[in-house]
């Protein structure tokens, strides 16, 4: 009974749309009407700015990171424990398919770096690490983070962490699968970036070459 209840406030605590509740509250703006659509960290930078992107970012990696630590917390469960990652994916759930918004949600990026932190951080630091190189060398949030998701896929075959391994496939596919339409613009040379990087500067300049 315990668990069942665990599992569901991890579930819960993924459901909270961060991006909806902040921009309706702070700014009267429904993001799910703007920009991109997406609930997410990048789109809430567009719409409502740094500051609210910021706070997007911060409270949906700390939701993915609170409920993937519940059991360590009330279950008394060593932080190693594979069952780390059934509370996460709880929460990456949520956070998809969230009871708070109509069962939509976000692409679960953020969410699911959340789960890694509390799991194994330093495959985290890898991540956010790459995920930051790859911002600023393609300027698009949408490639960087389908390429982190595929490296830190690989990492986990290679540290033979198998239960995060298979986890991370099913997660991989996932933001794949929600990056489709990223997909097709970035191949046709529409995608958006970020105003910064190499990404973002080489597109102005063959702008410029054009003009």
């Amino acid at each position: 009974m315990k668990l069942a209840l665990l599992l569901l406030i991890a579930y819960l605590l993924g459901a909270i749309p961060n991006g909806v509740w902040i921009g309706k509250g702070f700014f009267h703006t429904d993001i799910r009407t703007a920009g991109s659509g997406n609930i997410g960290t990048t789109n809430t930078f567009r719409v409502l700015g740094p500051a609210a992107g910021s706070a997007v970012l911060v409270l949906d990696l700390a939701k993915g990171t609170v409920a993937t630590l519940l059991p360590v917390w009330f279950l008394h469960v060593s932080p190693h424990s594979p069952m780390l990652l059934l509370f996460g994916l709880m929460a990456i759930l949520g956070h998809t398919v969230s009871i708070f918004d109509h069962f939509k949600g976000g692409k679960a990026v953020a969410t699911s770096a959340g789960m890694l932190l509390a799991y194994n951080p330093l495959l985290f630091v890898i991540a956010a690490t790459c995920f930051v190189s790859l911002i600023y060398l393609t300027s698009m949030v949408s490639l960087a983070s389908m390429i982190s998701f595929t490296i830190i896929t690989i990492l986990c075959f290679v540290i033979q962490d198998w239960y995060l391994s298979a986890l991370a496939v099913c997660l991989t596919i996932f933001v794949f699968w929600r990056h489709r339409t990223n997909i097709v613009r970035i191949k046709n040379g529409t995608e958006s970036m970020v105003s910064f990087g190499l990404g973002n500067k080489h597109r102005q300049q063959q702008h410029q070459k054009q003009d």
